[in-house]
């Protein structure tokens, strides 16, 4: 299955994650690749980088490096939509995603969405809780867990304002 590569290090100040690759994502071999997905944008107008970065590969290298801000996604099979997603999908990823926090130990695990918290959670700790925006009550291991709205195109009730807003948020409970 050809799948997105994960940016991750022992040590992250932040691990984004989103719900699972889209097709151009994996195309062009980077996180929210599509043009409509207003990730980039609310990203680079928000407080949690310095300066800009062009969308791409070297940005996450970049981010990596530099920002110790890494990249994953909660399941790692790339569909269409998130409606193409099935149990057996999570069943088999979210275990995974655990894996990786635990050994990764990112100070903060950046869920890019309600329904990618909430299958995560329901999917490890068989739990399905209302989850509000913002920094969760639970952790995964010591790794505290922040939710955004999803960047989405197809999730248009949040505007990029919006989105920088929550993004700005989250700069600021890592002290940015």
């Amino acid at each position: 299955m050809e799948t997105l590569p994960d940016f991750l290090r022992v040590g992250l100040r932040l691990l984004s994650i989103g719900l699972n690759p889209s097709l151009p994502s994996v195309r062009h071999g980077f996180y929210f690749a599509n043009p409509r997905n207003r990730f980039w944008r609310a990203f680079n107008d928000s407080g949690l980088v310095e300066h800009a970065l062009r969308p791409g590969v070297d940005a996450h290298e970049i981010l990596l490096r530099r920002d110790a801000i890494g990249f994953t996604d909660v399941v790692k099979r790339p569909t269409v939509g998130a409606s193409g997603l099935r149990a057996a999908d999570y069943r088999q990823w979210a275990p995974v995603l655990e894996d990786k926090i635990l050994r990764n130990e990112p100070a903060i695990a950046w869920f890019h969405g309600k329904v990618a918290y909430q299958n995560y959670l329901w999917h490890t700790v068989g739990i399905k809780p209302d989850v509000d925006w913002g920094e969760q009550p639970l952790r995964v291991g010591e790794t505290v867990v922040f939710v955004t709205p999803n960047p989405s195109p197809a999730n248009a009730a949040y505007s990029l304002a919006a989105l920088t807003g929550w993004y700005d948020q989250l700069a600021a409970r890592l002290g940015r």
